[in-house]
């Protein structure tokens, strides 16, 4: 029975308890629905606030940038005017420029047509000269085809070779030795060298067949050979005839007139080309008697210099005379300025005493009023 009364009690209490908490429930439901009610109404009124916060800002915004795109419209008219203006006048101005550079261009492409005329001209004459050079060349040919006029023109190239380079009174044309004999040009050089005869030797006959490749093969080498014999003559002949003990040099010299021959010797007859050294006849071409004429100018000046010896010693011995002359007057001249300078520093010590003692004077710093006052010496 007890135990009854303890469960009907307990479950009164449960059924008290659950009572209590669905109305505990309720009102927090309800506690709760006002709260999101609250919230609700809050929200609404930070939206609408928000939203006029905006509205204002947006119209503010709206404005400024209006007033904004107002101004940089206005700015950028300006500018635009400014730039209008600068590109008008800067287009003035390369308009200008590009029509005086047209004029200019005109001007300089009539001077160039004027100019090609008269190049033309100078053309059309040098073609006329080049005419006359190829019937010179014609008549020079026809010429050198004879023996005779082959020397001839050996002879004027030597001429105007040693002319152009060496004085007239060292050397002579047509110079006839003590045997009879006359050679093309006699230079006349210095001891030990002595006199050197040269003779113009033009064999361009044989040379002109030998290196003729339509000519067979046997005439070529017929041609070769009798270039050889003659080669070999002209060496006996200017060894034998002008080279004389005590009257020439131990040498003479055969000119080529021509580079071609000279080289052809050299390039494939060794053989003569030693000869005329054991008969001491020196081969020339034009090119390496530009280079004999240059040493002879030279050994002639070197000469001419010695000779010359004793007057330059004599205006050294002058020279030296007035140096020592000069000598003496610039050490008396050193000494004055020593002087001077003594004389000067003396002057300018009695000068700061001066100085001083009237600064002495000005001041009243004289020590004793009885006292002497110090006399500048001449030493001091």
């Amino acid at each position: 029975m007890e135990i009854l009364l303890l469960v009907i009690v307990g479950l009164i209490i449960v059924l008290a308890m659950v009572s209590l908490f669905f109305r505990w429930n309720i009102q927090q439901q309800r506690t709760l629905a006002e709260f999101k009610e609250a919230i609700l109404e809050r929200q609404m009124e930070s939206m609408k606030t928000l939203h006029d916060v905006l509205q204002n800002g947006t119209n503010e915004t709206r404005q400024l940038v209006q007033i904004s795109l107002k101004e940089y419209s206005d700015e950028l008219g300006k500018r635009t005017d400014k730039l209008t203006e600068k590109t008008d006048q800067r287009l003035k101005e390369i308009s200008g420029q590009v029509e005086k550079r047209l004029t200019e261009g005109f001007e300089k492409t009539t001077e160039t047509f004027t100019d090609v005329i008269k190049r033309l001209a100078l053309i059309d004459e040098a073609q006329k000269k080049i005419t006359e050079l190829s019937t010179n060349v014609v008549s020079l040919q026809e010429v050198l085809s004879d023996k005779k006029s082959r020397g001839a023109f050996g002879e004027v190239q030597l001429s105007n070779l040693i002319h152009n380079m060496i004085p007239a009174n060292s050397f002579s044309l047509q110079h006839t030795l003590s045997n009879g004999k006359r050679a093309d040009c006699m230079l006349f050089l210095p001891e030990p060298t002595g006199n050197i005869a040269i003779d113009a030797k033009f064999p361009l006959e044989n040379y002109r067949q030998m290196i003729d490749m339509n000519l067979d093969d046997h005439k070529r080498t017929a041609a070769e050979r009798q270039f050889r014999v003659v080669i070999q003559k002209h060496i006996q002949d200017i060894s034998s005839k002008y080279i004389i003990p005590e009257e020439t040099s131990d040498g003479a010299v055969m000119f080529i007139p021509a580079e071609a021959v000279f080289a052809e010797i050299h390039a494939h007859f060794p053989d003569l080309v030693e000869k005329a050294h054991k008969a001491r006849v020196w081969m020339v071409s034009p090119t390496t008697m530009m280079a004999i004429l240059t040493t002879t100018k030279a050994v002639l000046k070197d000469e001419a210099t010695r000779k010359q010896v004793h007057i330059i010693r004599e205006h050294l011995g002058v020279l030296a005379k007035d140096f020592d002359r000069f000598q003496l007057r610039m050490n008396n001249l050193a000494k004055h300025v020593k002087q001077a300078h003594e004389d000067a520093e003396k002057v300018h010590k009695s000068a700061q005493k001066i100085s001083s003692r009237f600064s002495k004077i000005e001041k009243v710093e004289l020590d004793n009023k009885d006292q002497k006052p110090e006399l500048i010496s001449d030493d001091s």
